[in-house]
């Protein structure tokens, strides 16, 4: 399981940065992609804007290499005034990426997406992810946003619920390709942006860190998504993992009612 290539993406800071010095720990290759000019944990830095397709394009027309694995890590905050470029960063980006590394993926290799429990509601959200991934183009996107009437917060958790549609809408073709997809979804994590995710959800963020005792730590996060990439979790394919320190039970045992089911309860 050592001597594997693996490329992240935003792999310049937080849960991109920890997944890199983790794969490098065990003796892998890691190219890291990133707007920001990773140098720790990183054997070879490829620049990447994913809000820009020719970016994209033009990152993976110098991959030269065999891939064993790719993390969809890179997203961007919900911050007012960014809708189309959260959309554009957090999923179409990741998507084209994806699509376009897929010749220089090796026989088992492994997808993981970065998505969120922000994107818990993709039930609700499926006819909405539909309309967005049948949009072409800044223009189309910025249209889009108006047309949904997304202010930052909506525009990420769509993101999101994107992410993890997408990966078990490739679950299938990619097992016929001989690879695997899967997804993360944390739930707060203290990085650099926690404090955007404070403010775009208040509240209901708070109560729910208090509940878990504290946020997540980026290397958390990223143990799992090292774990998903490796071939030891060959038999996980199309799934979303949460974590959350327990968030999602909380809130489903309290719609539920589930006290009485609590040991002496």
């Amino acid at each position: 399981m050592t001597g594997k290539t693996y490329a992240v993406t935003g792999a310049a800071s937080g849960i991109g940065a920890c997944l890199a010095r983790i794969l490098k720990d065990r003796g892998h290759r890691v190219i890291g992609l990133d707007i920001v000019e990773a140098q720790d944990h990183i054997d070879r830095f490829i620049p990447v804007d994913l809000a820009d397709p020719d970016s994209i394009a033009g990152a993976v027309a110098v991959m030269d290499e065999d891939l064993d694995g790719l993390c969809n890590n890179a997203g961007l905050p919900p911050r007012d005034g960014l809708q189309a470029k959260i959309l554009q960063v957090n999923f179409l980006g990741p998507r084209r990426l994806t699509a376009d590394l897929l010749p220089r993926m090796a026989p088992g290799a492994s997808i993981v997406n970065m998505a969120s429990r922000a994107g818990a509601a993709w039930r609700e959200g499926l006819e909405q992810v539909r309309r967005l991934s049948a949009v072409d183009g800044a223009g189309a996107l910025e249209r889009f946003v108006e047309d949904e009437a997304l202010d930052a917060t909506l525009a990420y958790n769509l993101s999101k619920e994107a992410m993890i549609l997408w990966t078990m809408a490739e679950t299938e073709p990619m097992i016929a390709r001989g690879l695997r997809i899967n997804a993360v979804s944390p739930a707060a994590v203290a990085t650099g942006i926690l404090d955007d995710f404070a403010r775009a959800f208040g509240e209901r963020m708070a109560k729910n860190v208090s509940r878990a005792g504290r946020p997540g730590a980026p290397e958390e996060v990223a143990e799992v998504a090292a774990f998903l990439l490796s071939p030891a979790s060959g038999w996980l394919r199309g799934t979303d993992i949460w974590i959350d320190g327990g968030i999602a039970a909380f809130n489903t045992a309290d719609a539920l009612d589930l006290d009485g089911l609590r040991t002496g309860g």
